[in-house]
């Protein structure tokens, strides 16, 4: 047997050998992915502590926000929604449709709402540096989406 001829079949080995370790993990990626579909909205992302000093001015309640993300391709109306944290407080949507597929900040100070940011007119910070748990609740109540962060575990 030559080199060329064992190179040629040690490739062909590596490649089947791939071909069935992708065909095998690709049932589990495709199945968390249609789960991720599956929620209409969901807490995407949080910054709880504002950048520099939490000295309660508008620019640094506006730096503490989170992200609730439409993972449809179809708007999805927030009428009534409600994003609240541990202690209570309590941010209710208007009138305010997503659009599919993107992403809407909600800031905790004051201001003008956009499409891609509203503001809950706040004074003061809601979201706990250190721990604390947002909970995104539709119309009817029924919770959607949770995110913890400090001494809670992240839940979906």
């Amino acid at each position: 047997m030559s080199a060329s001829s064992t190179t040629r079949r040690i490739a062909a080995t590596a490649l089947a050998a791939g071909a069935i370790v992708s065909a095998v993990a690709l049932p589990a990626a495709a199945h968390n992915d249609d789960h991720r579909r599956q929620s209409r909205a969901e807490i995407s992302r949080v910054q709880a502590d504002s950048p520099g000093r939490d000295n309660r001015s508008n620019r640094s309640l506006n730096a503490e926000w989170v992200e609730i993300t439409n993972n449809t391709r179809h708007a999805i109306s927030l009428k009534g929604w409600t994003l609240r944290d541990e202690d209570g407080h309590r941010y209710k949507f208007d009138n305010y449709r997503l659009a599919g597929r993107t992403t809407v900040r909600i800031h905790t100070g004051e201001g003008r709402d956009t499409r891609t940011d509203l503001l809950q007119d706040r004074r003061n910070y809601v979201w706990d540096n250190h721990s604390d748990k947002a909970t995104l609740r539709d119309d009817h109540g029924r919770t959607v989406d949770t995110a913890s962060w400090g001494g809670h575990h992240h839940r979906r």
